[in-house]
């Protein structure tokens, strides 16, 4: 497989106070299952001083601007200068990264939004990782479940990588600009600094540095 799809190819670690969860795994997608977990080891360690806890498995830091219509559900992490706007729904098993957006009715639910993410309006992340200062233009969204209920393959360069999962979005690397209205079908990986059209409609692995303007119509960067 010439595309590097292991996590440190695609994400940069520095850049989220989850680092930690990709211990020990080869691809993102294997964090997917421990998100849950994670954020109830990591959120009592995290400093009284920096973070308020607001119920049993919710720790908001106290810069970040949560909106009063907001809808929080644990486990939840959300880090430092993180604004998450007006009617957001995080539904739980999300860790919202420093200096993140996420906007107006954006739904989340077991995801890891990196630092500097943005997400600003009516988008849906579900089982999905978002790198560093990836941007979902509006409506973009990530479908996290195979119309027939089967388990979730990523392919690439005409191999198949079996995920063991039901439930999988997409992972979008670090700098990834994903136009308006786009979808990101079950088990999508977009890897870094790549620039995927508005109206698209993304399945499998779209390369590092590229232009996705089509299904089977991909242009290198110049």
């Amino acid at each position: 497989m010439n595309i590097d799809l292991r996590t440190e190819a695609l994400l940069d670690l520095t850049k989220t106070v989850a680092a930690g969860i990709f211990e020990g795994i080869t691809y993102p997608w294997e964090a997917l299952p421990k998100i849950s977990g994670f954020i109830r080891a990591l959120g009592p360690t995290l400093p009284a001083d920096e973070y308020e806890q607001l119920s049993e498995d919710i720790w908001v830091a106290k810069s970040a601007k949560i909106a009063k219509t907001a809808y929080l559900h644990g486990p939840l992490i959300i880090c430092p200068d993180a604004e998450v706007r007006h009617c957001a729904f995080i539904r739980g098993s999300a860790i919202v990264g420093r200096g993140s957006v996420v906007g107006n009715s954006t739904e989340l639910k077991n995801c890891i939004i990196f630092d500097n993410a943005q997400a600003p309006h009516y988008n849906y992340i579900g089982d999905s990782i978002l790198g560093y200062k990836a941007h979902l233009g509006a409506g973009a969204i990530t479908s996290n479940l195979k119309s027939d209920k089967s388990l979730v393959t990523v392919f690439a360069d005409g191999e198949k990588l079996d995920t063991g999962l039901k439930k999988f979005g997409a992972i979008v690397g670090d700098n990834v600009e994903v136009g308006c209205n786009s979808v990101l079908n079950p088990g999508s990986v977009v890897c870094r600094r790549t620039n995927v059209y508005p109206l698209s409609m993304v399945r499998g692995v779209v390369p590092p540095d590229s232009i996705y303007k089509k299904q089977g119509e991909v242009a290198e960067k110049l």
